[in-house]
């Protein structure tokens, strides 16, 4: 009996046509399949190829599957670690099985021994992953290199539930940032592979709008109550830098991110269906927000955010970013028209009724000419140029006046124009 019919609960692994592939090759030997093996060891050198995996990436593939199989033991396990009852000698049985593939020689039943010493011993072309993060890959292949050490099952699910308490399971455990796509016309939850890489540390100035910021994350985090979030201000001050940065900064305490434009409001109930009951903590952000007198669509955000039969759950808050503090546009002709309506208040009332849903509102302004100069002079520090510090200001006030003016973001943008002078020369 092949060994992948025999899990109980680790079932519907993601690329798990690979594993039954080489249980059947365990089982009745390359001789008979030859073109099987060849598909399979295919399949394998591929998904190495994708995800970044080096070294045995038999055991690499086999640590994935642990690693992203969703089920009633790796959740519960999740961001915890070991649980009671009666899942843990389900869980030994199924682990049992895995031990038995990890300590499969594959110096018998025929396998190609040029083949099976690549599977062993693979060098990647690069060390980057079309997938995975660096970060996340290397946790893979670490596991996989952990769990051949185990000396039985009961070893083997410490590593395995350790590995669910630090990082989670699946996609929502492994990735720091998502996006929401459509697959079969439903709202499906997307991992983002790379988001960028910066830290509160890299956004000089600002210090009253950061520490607002890190205040109510961190009662979020920590599990106490917390406000939805809207960073308003003028452009180019650092609103969306401020919320990719918070993910970063509390990835490791559960926090994860998830993207969702104006047109996939109405389906914010749904996603917050699939998130809910995960041990993580989301955020649900939205970059640029605001609506022109036309768009219906901030009426389903007002449902979602707080008057919807259903409480929104403790385990999502809503952060979003506008150069807008009042996110529905008005005009100087509304005043011509509210002279007209019988409920002129309740008109208004209904464009500023959802700025109100944002219990924190954080105003981030443009910097003034001395705060300008500080942010050149401290990106310039950190990127390790050494023009004379008055000639830098002076090409900086240069830029500034033809790029768009007084702004973190144009502070960057001049330093990267230095970077790359210098690198030309």
């Amino acid at each position: 009996m092949k060994l992948i019919t025999k899990f109980v609960i680790f079932k519907e692994f993601k690329h798990g046509d690979v594993l039954e592939n080489f249980c059947t090759l365990m089982d009745e030997g390359c001789e008979n399949h030859e073109a099987l093996f060849y598909e399979s060891f295919h399949q394998l050198i591929e998904l190495a190829s994708s995800y970044g995996f080096e070294g045995n990436i038999w055991h690499n593939y086999l640590a994935f599957l642990i690693a992203n199989n969703e089920n009633s033991f790796s959740l519960a396990c999740e961001g915890k670690g070991k649980v009671e009852g009666s899942i843990n000698p389900l869980a030994i049985h199924d682990f049992e099985i895995f031990r038995e593939l990890f300590a499969f020689d594959f110096s018998t039943k025929g396998f190609p021994k040029e083949f099976v010493a690549v599977m062993e011993h693979y060098e990647n072309v690069n060390d980057n992953s079309k997938v995975f993060n660096k970060r996340i890959r290397d946790r893979i292949v670490q596991l996989s290199k952990d769990l051949p050490k185990s000396k039985d099952e009961i070893e083997f699910m410490e590593y395995v539930t350790e590995f669910y308490k630090r990082f989670g399971v699946g996609e929502l455990g492994l990735h720091k940032a998502f996006r929401i796509t459509r697959v079969d016309d439903r709202p499906v939850i997307t991992p983002i592979s790379n988001i960028a890489h910066v830290s509160l540390d890299d956004l000089v100035g600002y210090e009253i709008p950061k520490k607002k910021l890190i205040a109510n994350t961190e009662s979020f985090v920590k599990g106490y109550s917390a406000n939805n979030c809207l960073l308003y201000g003028d452009a180019g001050t650092g609103k969306s830098s401020s919320i990719k940065a918070i993910v970063n900064q509390y990835y490791d305490q559960g926090l994860r991110l998830i993207e969702v434009y104006k047109h996939q409001f109405k389906d914010l109930n749904e996603v917050i269906a699939q998130i809910k009951n995960r041990n993580y903590k989301f955020i649900i952000y939205m970059d640029d927000l605001s609506f022109e007198e036309f768009e219906i669509e901030y009426k389903y955000l007002k449902a979602v955010i707080e008057g919807g039969l259903e409480k929104k759950p403790d385990n999502v808050l809503i952060y979003a970013t506008s150069n807008r503090r009042h996110l529905v546009r008005e005009k100087f002709s509304d005043k011509e028209e509210r002279r007209d309506d019988l409920h002129a208040s309740d008109t208004v009332q209904e464009k500023l009724s959802l700025v109100s849903r944002f219990g924190v509102q954080i105003f981030f302004c443009a910097p003034d000419k001395k705060e300008f100069k500080q942010i050149v002079e401290v990106l310039a520090q950190k990127h390790g140029i050494t023009m004379d510090t008055q000639l830098l200001l002076e090409e900086a006030n240069k830029w500034e006046l033809s790029h768009g003016g007084l702004s973190g973001r144009t502070a960057q943008q001049f330093i990267n124009h230095v970077l790359g002078s210098c690198e030309e020369r």
